[in-house]
């Protein structure tokens, strides 16, 4: 890291410091071969602008925040591939910080932000009650957007998806398939693409088949596995015969805990998953998913944001809702036998 300094350039080129920092800023100001010296003495010294200093002085960054659910989930590497991508065109860096779906994090993380002067807030997040870190933070003037996640509210802009829709979708894929015990597996339901999904299966299945609920503490791997796991100990004549996760990591969890048991998948149990992650796509059984247009939803939450920053006050917010398309494949292929239709007696 460099430690030379303003003063150090201006003494090898023989120039006032004032004069340095009009070449750094306000190049047309200074004479062509005074401006030349100055170039030269910060190529020799291997000078750096603290680039952060100067902005915190103007009051402005160059940074937006995105602040996620999890990182390690690829359907938010992709959002954050789409933000990068309109901030990019605007000049703008993108810092990501990971709530890990816990609202002390997120506060923290929240606090952070506004102490370095971020220009905005891009956010899916885990806490929106009245008086929380984030409603301080909108109330204080910051911009923020918030992704993946509806609002009715006026005093923010929002992208998400039609997660009801979504669900709804799934349901009626697996009862057309026939089956008429279907899981849900997800959690928690505080979270609201985690409720909306389920209210969509409720929404489809109802009188049509039963609906079980598998709650997990979260939207992993690990998680998926640990439902499966309850699921498969269910005598076979009262499983369920369809699963539905809130998202492919789940769904990945118990793909992988149903082929370990020896459980498969779709002649014993047909799997849905959400987001459509290039994972799903490539899993030992292909997983059918519910597709998210993930990527568009960062450039489009990020464009927004940007707009507001740059408006200076004449931004109308808009809350704009895509729609989710189901992508069919081998894990909800039609299961072999009869239980597929029903239990015995039904």
């Amino acid at each position: 890291m460099s430690t030379t300094g303003i003063k150090e350039v201006a003494r090898r080129a023989g120039v006032s410091i004032g004069t340095v920092s009009n070449v750094l800023n306000r190049p047309e100001l200074v004479a062509t071969s005074t401006r030349q010296r100055v170039l030269d003495a910060i190529a020799e010294l291997g000078y750096v602008r603290n680039d952060s200093a100067r902005q915190l002085r103007a009051g402005q960054s160059r940074q937006i925040a995105l602040v996620v659910l999890d990182v390690t989930n690829p359907f938010f590497t992709d959002v954050v591939r789409g933000a990068e991508a309109a901030a990019e065109d605007h000049g703008v860096m993108v810092v990501v910080c990971n709530s890990g779906e816990d609202a002390g994090r997120e506060q923290r993380h929240l606090e952070l932000l506004e102490e370095q002067r971020v220009r905005g807030v891009l956010i899916t997040p885990v806490d929106e009650s009245p008086g929380s870190r984030l409603e301080q933070l909108i109330q204080r003037g910051t911009p923020v957007v918030l992704v993946d996640r509806g609002t009715g509210r006026h005093s923010r802009c929002s992208v998400a998806v039609d997660d009801v829709l979504g669900g709804r979708l799934a349901g009626e894929h697996l009862v057309a398939q026939g089956h008429r015990h279907i899981a849900f597996v997800g959690g928690p339901v505080s979270i609201a693409q985690v409720h909306d999904r389920h209210a969509g299966i409720a929404e489809a299945v109802a009188g049509k088949a039963e609906l079980a609920v598998v709650p997990t503490p979260n939207l992993t791997v690990a998680s998926g596995r640990t439902a499966a796991m309850e699921i498969a100990s269910t005598p076979p004549d009262a499983r369920p015969t369809a699963v539905f996760c809130a998202n492919d990591l789940l769904a990945l969890g118990v793909l992988q805990e149903m082929t370990q048991r020896g459980i498969r998948v779709p002649q014993d149990v047909a799997i849905v998953g959400y987001d459509d992650i290039e994972f799903a796509a490539a899993a030992a059984v292909p997983l059918s998913s519910v597709r998210q247009p993930r990527e568009q939803l960062g450039r489009t939450a990020a464009a927004l944001l940007l707009e507001e920053i740059e408006d200076d006050g004449r931004h109308e917010h808009r809350h704009v809702v895509f729609q989710p398309e189901l992508i069919v494949r081998e894990s909800s292929g039609r299961p072999r036998g009869r239980r597929a239709a029903g239990r015995k007696g039904q």
